[in-house]
């Protein structure tokens, strides 16, 4: 069974975009993966094309062999590119060969060991109303584990002005209120996306009272283990590390040195389902669970649920489109077949492959428009994260 072809389809969905990768072989039978790389689709789309030149004729069912090739076969290995490229095509050689055995993709991984994947909600909000009105909701509606993604910096004439110490005072209150009303039961983590330093991750944390949050989601940029090893030692609260890392060497501190407590693997972005679990393996064995990020669409997710039933280490799966909020990244009209949440979870289905179809003809008559993400500054007019 050779590749005979590799195809791409840069897409917009909701407010993002998304990049789908189609691998088809002479047998007839195709598979569908993605890259995880946000907002520069464009890049990863000419990483394909140079890994296009030596796949075509290769046999699809060597995946492992393959991975080392597109990993290894350039003087310069990996990064982000690179990686996301061949998260895309590993992810469709195992559809596959999942379709060519009849056979869902977490058996060719072990077989599952969970018939439900559950999920964590997503809750981005820029007031304090929009934060209790949301997070009421999903309570109501059975969710027990709400992530918090602040955009408070939003609701200011100046949307992209952020500054650190004021949010961290203003998010601080609303935590501790919103801890209050919700109870001990939920499980509460909030997501900084980078925007604050170590010092400032300290002051934030002993602003609130232990047990507030259950966890923190990258404070800080994560280019630097020292830097996180050593804001480990001031805060007692878990960290969860990991969704812009594009292979296991980039895990191997954080989990050997116990740094973080979560490994928030991009199935997308880290290397594909190969990479992925050998990421999930080493964590393992330092008893840490996988709380994969999935921002994406239909194929990230449907690639993360087998991962995660395949995996004893696993606790939720990232979901945004929830009866609180909906992304619209799964995009019916792009995803005729997905896999559809029930309640807080997705059930493991025994659909051959990944379990997803995409419509490339819609995708092959819209035109692609790169997205990119916003630009913050803080008041002195210098460049901050977002």
């Amino acid at each position: 069974m050779k590749i005979k072809d590799i195809k791409t389809y840069p897409i917009n969905v909701g407010s993002g975009s998304q990049l789908v990768v189609k691998v088809e072989t002479d047998s007839g039978i195709y598979g569908w993966g993605a890259s995880g790389l946000s907002g520069r689709e464009l890049a990863v789309v000419g990483a394909i094309k140079h890994f296009k030149a030596f796949l075509i004729g290769k046999d699809a069912r060597q995946i492992g062999a393959l991975w080392q090739e597109m990993y290894r076969g350039q003087y310069f290995e990996g990064g982000r590119v690179l990686a996301a490229a061949i998260s895309a095509i590993d992810i469709a050689l195992y559809d596959i060969k999942g379709k060519a055995l009849g056979v869902p993709v977490y058996e060719l991984l072990g077989g599952k060991q969970r018939d439900y994947v559950d999920c964590f909600a997503s809750v981005r909000f820029t007031t304090k109303e929009e934060l209790f009105d949301y997070s009421l909701l999903l309570v109501k509606e059975g969710w027990t584990m709400l992530r918090l993604a602040p955009a408070e910096f939003e609701s200011q004439e100046d949307k992209g002005l952020f500054e650190s110490r004021k949010s961290i005072a203003l998010l601080s209150e609303w935590l501790i209120d919103l801890r209050k009303e919700i109870g001990s039961q939920i499980t509460l983590g909030i997501d900084y996306h980078t925007r604050l330093n170590a010092a400032e991750t300290y002051s934030f944390i002993s602003k609130m009272p232990a047990g507030t949050i259950d966890f923190i989601e990258e404070p800080i940029r994560d280019e630097s283990p020292e830097a996180y090893e050593s804001l480990r030692k001031l805060v007692t609260v878990p960290f969860t590390i990991g969704e812009e890392f594009s292979s296991k060497w980039q895990f191997v501190p954080f989990i050997e040195k116990n740094i973080t407590q979560y490994v928030r693997l991009d199935i997308c972005n880290v290397g594909g389902i190969t990479e992925a679990m050998k990421v999930a393996a080493m964590a393992e064995a330092h008893y840490i669970d996988l709380m994969p990020h999935n921002p994406l669409g239909p194929i990230c997710t449907a690639a993360s649920i087998h991962l995660a039933a395949a995996c004893p280490n696993f606790s939720w799966l990232e979901e945004v489109n929830t009866p609180a909020q909906y992304m619209g990244t799964n995009a019916p009209e792009y995803y005729p077949l997905q896999h559809i949440l029930e309640g807080p979870r997705y059930k493991v289905l025994d659909t051959p492959g990944l379990g997803v179809e995409f419509n490339e003809d819609l995708a092959a008559q819209s035109e692609f428009i790169p997205v990119e993400i916003p630009r913050l500054h803080r008041s002195d007019g210098s460049f901050t994260n977002w």
